[in-house]
């Protein structure tokens, strides 16, 4: 990914963005501008909205309530979406947003939550997970923001994932496993479409055990001697990932 400004702020807009444009951002970005960081006409900010890549703009009208961008130049094109879905139980509230976070910043493209007989918390809000993943994207100079898709149970992804993600090899991190390290399973795989499992607090049954290593597109590992919290687990895997077969590799 080519370097970008670390210095100036960035921010998500939901609408189109080109040479010359002039946008007024909405109330909480104008609030965040004027009130938060005092900022004020001629100052500059970096702008992107997943599609258009990054532009830098300036301040054109500013009043408490109402900001005005002027669009002056792109700074970087677009990027394409990173190839790597992440497939987790959701966790409660601020474990959550930080795994969220992670995952996006570890270079997840696809964030899916995955309902499963242990899952602490049945219930999750995509809207909250959205903001956590623009939330990454602005403090890490991320381009493609990751998709958001809605939850799904164990035994219904098992049911479609041939016909719904063909080619697309499945990483089960098996907190159960007799192994310590994941590298050799890895290195065993021929490059192509990843999605990385991560179970609840609880792990996985012993039944989505069976089912999960019993599937010919699915590879289980283990994640080291110790047992992590699943927020910990989601790092160290997709860190392990991204290091043996992905994109760091």
């Amino acid at each position: 990914m080519p370097r970008y400004e670390f210095t100036m702020q960035r921010l998500y807009l939901r609408t189109s963005i080109n040479s010359g444009a002039r946008i007024e951002l909405d109330k909480s970005h104008a609030n965040y501008l004027v009130n938060v960081l005092r900022m004020g006409p001629g100052d500059a900010v970096l702008v992107f909205n997943g599609h258009d890549g990054e532009w830098k703009a300036e301040i054109a009208e500013a009043t408490r309530r109402h900001v005005t961008l002027a669009i002056v130049e792109q700074t970087r094109p677009q990027t394409p979406l990173p190839d790597l879905h992440y497939l987790f139980a959701p966790l409660k509230h601020a474990r959550l947003d930080y795994m969220v976070q992670k995952a996006v910043e570890m270079g997840a493209g696809v964030l899916q939550p995955v309902l499963t007989q242990h899952t602490q918390a049945s219930r999750v809000n995509l809207e909250r997970m959205e903001g956590n993943v623009v939330e990454a994207a602005e403090q890490c100079g991320i381009l493609a923001v990751p998709e958001v898709r809605e939850p799904v149970a164990l035994a219904n992804l098992i049911e479609r994932y041939p016909t719904y993600e063909p080619g697309r090899r499945l990483i089960f991190c098996d907190e159960a496993s007799d192994g310590l390290n994941p590298i050799p399973a890895l290195a065993d795989l021929s490059q192509g479409p990843l999605a990385v499992l991560i179970g609840p607090e609880g792990g996985f049954s012993r039944d989505e055990r069976l089912v999960l290593k019993a599937q010919k597109f699915v590879t289980p590992i283990p994640l080291g001697p110790r047992i992590l919290r699943a927020d910990t687990a989601a790092v160290a895997a997709l860190a392990v990932v991204q290091a043996v077969i992905g994109d760091w590799s």
